[in-house]
């Protein structure tokens, strides 16, 4: 593990590295989350099996195991050293790599990583263009973020924020996107839109509510038909790639 001196000012994945962020996930419904979100990820990232990958702001570990099983060349970045605990199995079993790192400076030389990817990140970083900027500089290839999109029933989150907050207990204010916003952002650095892929129709915090798998994947599969989780969903996973790149 490489720990730098000067951790960046964005240490918004300190907390989702953290144990009592990793409770939002337990049970069979958060367990199904992470299966929805790896599964969309993994499909993205198919194009490129085996390849260079930094996952910034990874240490929660959601994917970790996944990337290492699929033979992905994995570094983690995070803002302390503290947020490699809970990955820390693979980092000794020589499974992948650490960093501290300052995610508006990141110490990699450009292109450095075939691939980037951020999650459970880009919504609580304040400076999130320059953000965006660094993870375009250091892919050779294609990054891929999750987010929340606008153009969703993430519309009424200041209505639904205070149910939210008393099912889950700890949950934060967030920043939401629009998907051509965020394309439009990397545009300068040489990135163009490849995919997205939307999660759910239904919000999160109603899936909870429901606390029935079984339900909730009846839910969505009929949204997904009706093709409103297309036209509505959220979390957004959204792939773009460096321009001449297929």
């Amino acid at each position: 593990m490489t720990d730098y001196q000067q951790p960046g000012l964005e240490t918004a994945d300190i907390e989702t590295s953290s144990d009592d962020y990793a409770r939002r996930f337990a049970g069979s419904v958060g367990e199904w989350f992470l299966e929805v979100q790896r599964e969309a990820l993994l499909e993205l990232l198919a194009p490129a099996p085996g390849a260079t990958l930094l996952d910034v702001g990874g240490g929660h570990g959601q994917v970790t195991q996944a990337l290492i099983q699929r033979g992905y060349a994995l570094t983690v970045a995070g803002s302390a050293a503290v947020c490699s605990a809970r990955i820390q199995p693979f980092l000794d079993a020589g499974q992948c790599a650490f960093d501290v790192v300052d995610f508006l400076h990141l110490p990699y030389p450009d292109k450095a990583f075939q691939t980037v990817i951020s999650f459970r990140l880009l919504p609580h970083v304040t400076h999130w263009q320059r953000f965006l900027a660094e993870l375009a500089r250091v892919a050779e290839q294609a990054v891929i973020v999750d987010y929340p999109e606008v153009r969703s029933v993430n519309y009424l989150t200041p209505q639904l924020f205070q149910f939210k907050k008393q099912l889950e207990g700890n949950t934060r204010t967030y920043s939401t996107f629009a998907r051509a916003q965020l394309v439009e952002a990397f545009a300068p650095h040489g990135f163009a839109y490849a995919a997205h892929i939307a999660e759910f129709f239904v919000p999160m915090v109603v899936h909870r509510a429901l606390k029935t798998p079984a339900v909730s994947r009846l839910l969505e599969r009929a949204s997904r038909t009706l093709a409103l989780t297309q036209a509505l969903g959220s979390p957004v996973i959204l792939k773009v790639v460096r321009e001449g790149q297929t």
